[in-house]
């Protein structure tokens, strides 16, 4: 179970009156507001770490002088080596790997090995590191990419619902690295009506198909909101209310008798072109604590695992969708390329007439990479468990356990003949040294096949997979 918000010594922002996206109303500007970098449970206080945001290198360090996160570009203004290959060092200051110049605060230069006693190098302007805003909120750490005078004057994408009493609600977080563009998770989070059939046996059921008829209630520069009266599940569960947050927040918000309130959040976060990354929450109020008791004791590693199952439904067809839709010329055409006739497409065309009338380009008219092969786009490793806090310490515990019962059963394995075969055979001895051994490799067998699935995922997706009889 893990808590909406973290405390921290950073404030929120202020909702001051300059809009997300820029000043001018005719267009977005992508780099006018704030993006989730990370859970802040995830990130290690004690070393850097890598981002990418909109095509630019970042660093992310704890700076324990000021009590608060600082991101960086991850390029020293010396030789323009990356920061994050460095460490932090005793006087808690970020130091360059190659010819160890220190930064601190807001990006100003600390020292300079190299200069003499007295030496006034690292003053200058050009020894600074460009510093990005940062604040903490909701559990995330946010960052501005663009200019730094209007970061404060910018509100946080939060989700409002979620200020209130934190005791009410039980949440469920994930994140990973997608091989497609945020605005293809937008579109793609933003559509209820593929759940049944492409999340088939994992969160859908094909059986609950039915019409989507949605509805935009509101909608301009900075997103939509719209309603789907009947709701999920052939309307059993009751009316659901979408919000878009523009660039990259949308939130489902549904209240039924049998599972209390539920949310389904998801923040895009885009790192270049073909790839972005997700973090997908899941708050929970629940009309009864048992849930919640369930939740409470769940491994979040564990449950991060079954949401990369999720993921995975769609994670191929998406990656090869979206090469097909900028093909044909991306948003502009995107209505006429593609056949919508019932209302379940509503929200998907209002995302895509927002990004065409509001000229949104995070990135330009740059082209998306080559098509990735099927391993890649199936890689759990490299996208989540190596920078999860919860899946890379169950994955290191998992193989401490798969050495420890290899050994004992080689142990047990040597020891056997022995006890058998002896000038006084305990067979007692033997059978018990016998069963150790099975069961220690079998637990070693078994552990290295479960510890697969932090690394890769199944390309097959559950809906494929052929009823038995």
């Amino acid at each position: 179970m893990t808590s909406l918000l973290t405390s921290s010594a950073q404030a929120p922002v202020a909702n001051a009156p300059f809009p997300a996206g820029g000043l001018d109303q005719s267009k977005f500007d992508c780099r006018a507001v704030w993006y989730p970098l990370a859970y802040e449970e995830d990130l290690d206080k004690r070393k850097p770490t890598r981002f990418t945001l909109l095509g630019e290198d970042l660093v992310i360090w704890w700076e324990a002088n000021s009590q608060q996160w600082r991101v960086y570009a991850d390029q020293c203004p010396h030789r323009l080596a990356p920061l994050s290959e460095g460490r932090i060092n005793k006087a808690g200051q970020l130091e360059c790997p190659y010819h160890g110049w220190t930064f601190a605060g807001s990006g100003q230069c600390q020292a300079i090995p190299q200069q003499h006693t007295g030496g006034q190098a690292h003053t200058s302007k050009r020894a600074c590191v460009r510093s990005l805003p940062t604040q903490v909120a909701q559990g995330l750490l946010f960052a501005f990419p663009g200019e730094t005078d209007q970061a404060e004057k910018v509100a946080l994408p939060l989700v409002d619902v979620l200020d209130g009493d934190q005791s009410e609600w039980v949440c469920l977080n994930t994140f990973r690295d997608l091989p497609y563009d945020a605005f293809t998770l937008m579109e793609n989070v933003l559509d209820s009506s593929h759940i049944p059939y492409t999340h088939h046996k994992t969160v859908g059921k094909r059986s609950n198909v039915s019409p989507v008829d949605l509805e935009i209630i509101h909608g301009d520069r900075q997103g939509f909101t719209g309603i789907w009266e009947e709701g999920p599940r052939k309307g059993t569960l009751g009316k659901q209310t979408t919000t878009f947050i523009a660039p990259g927040l949308m939130w489902h918000d549904l209240t039924s008798k049998q599972f209390g309130r539920t949310l389904t959040v998801v923040y895009a976060t885009p790192i270049r072109p073909g790839e972005c990354r997700l973090f997908a929450r899941f708050p929970f109020k629940f009309p009864s604590k048992f849930p919640r008791l369930v939740i409470g004791f769940t491994p979040r590693w564990y449950s991060h695992l079954g949401q990369n199952r999720v993921l995975e439904d769609d994670q191929i067809f998406l990656h090869f969708q979206e090469r097909f839709v900028q093909g044909k010329g991306g948003s502009p055409n995107y209505e006429k390329d593609c056949y919508l006739p019932t209302k379940a497409d509503l929200f998907v065309a209002e995302f895509h007439r927002w990004i065409e009338q509001y000229q949104v380009k995070p990135f330009g008219d740059s082209p998306l990479p080559d098509r990735q092969s099927v391993e890649q786009l199936m890689d759990r490793y490299h996208s989540h468990t190596e920078h999860c806090h919860s899946c890379r310490n169950a994955l290191a515990n998992i193989e401490k356990i798969q050495t420890g019962s290899l050994a004992i059963a080689i142990i047990c394995l040597v020891c056997l003949p022995v006890a058998s075969l002896g000038l006084a055979p305990n067979f007692a001895l033997g059978l018990g040294l016998t069963v150790l051994t099975g069961l220690g490799f079998a637990l070693w067998a078994g552990l290295g096949k479960f510890k697969q699935s932090f690394y890769q995922g199944n390309p097959i997706p559950p809906r494929n997979i052929l009823d038995k009889g």
